[in-house]
């Protein structure tokens, strides 16, 4: 019977993609007979590519596929499908990534790829010996890898969630400021509330300063001295 799959897994604390990616790893090969050792990856096309590896020897295989973009990781996720070598030793394709393998007594291996909600996963199984893994793509290999991908998005749009009520209670905390410096600059230039708040917004885009800390000066000094340059920024 297998494994069950780790409740670390399900947790939104685990987020961080270095340990989430490491459980992954490390249960798939548990779960995996003949498998003796296993990578992953996740990506959501921009420049970073965190990977993890239950062996050191391990890495290297990943690294020279990240960066020749040769191998059957970038092809599992070019294709969206599994991509499996039974026997690297007749292998032909993927050469520099064939030989480090089989420097490393690598003899076959399966890339499975997970793709949702913008973010690519890969979990690649590693054998010892000639056609070892037997159709990981059926088994607790590929439940794991599906649960830890669910787990990657949920955790992303947690994440995001979180930096949008941040933004809206800032706003909540900022609004009353940004009212008293509205009226201020409509008292100043006699313009309504439009006006006032298009003036406040290009004094932020000139001096690169945030609108909050615009209206904060401007509600301190009260508008005195800056009629001037309020009455040019109307224009």
């Amino acid at each position: 019977m297998a494994p069950l799959p780790d409740p670390d897994l399900l947790r939104p604390e685990s987020s961080l993609p270095g340990r989430r990616l490491s459980e992954l790893a490390e249960q798939a090969v548990r779960c995996t007979p003949a498998c003796c050792g296993a990578s992953t990856t996740v990506s959501d096309g921009g420049d970073e590519h965190p990977i993890a590896v239950t062996h050191p020897d391990l890495a290297g295989l990943v690294s020279v596929q990240l960066r020749s973009g040769d191998g059957p990781i970038p092809a599992a996720e070019e294709r969206g499908a599994p991509v499996d070598a039974e026997d690297l030793l007749r292998d032909e394709r993927w050469p520099a990534y064939r030989a480090m393998a089989l420097d490393a007594g690598v003899r076959s291996c399966v890339t499975l790829p997970f793709q949702r909600g913008g973010l690519t996963v890969t979990l690649t199984l590693f054998g010892f010996r000639p056609g070892a893994l037997d159709d990981p793509g059926r088994g607790p290999a590929q439940a794991l890898g599906d649960l830890a991908t669910t787990s990657f998005v949920r955790d992303r749009h947690y994440r995001a969630v979180l930096t949008e009520l941040d933004q809206l209670s800032t706003a909540l905390r900022t609004r009353p400021v940004v009212d008293q410096a509205t009226g201020i600059v409509m008292h100043v230039l006699g313009c309504d509330a439009d006006t006032a708040f298009g003036v406040l917004r290009r004094i932020s885009q000139t001096t690169n300063r945030k609108l909050a800390d615009v209206a904060a000066a401007l509600v301190e000094t009260r508008g005195r001295g800056l009629e001037r340059e309020l009455v040019s920024l109307a224009r």
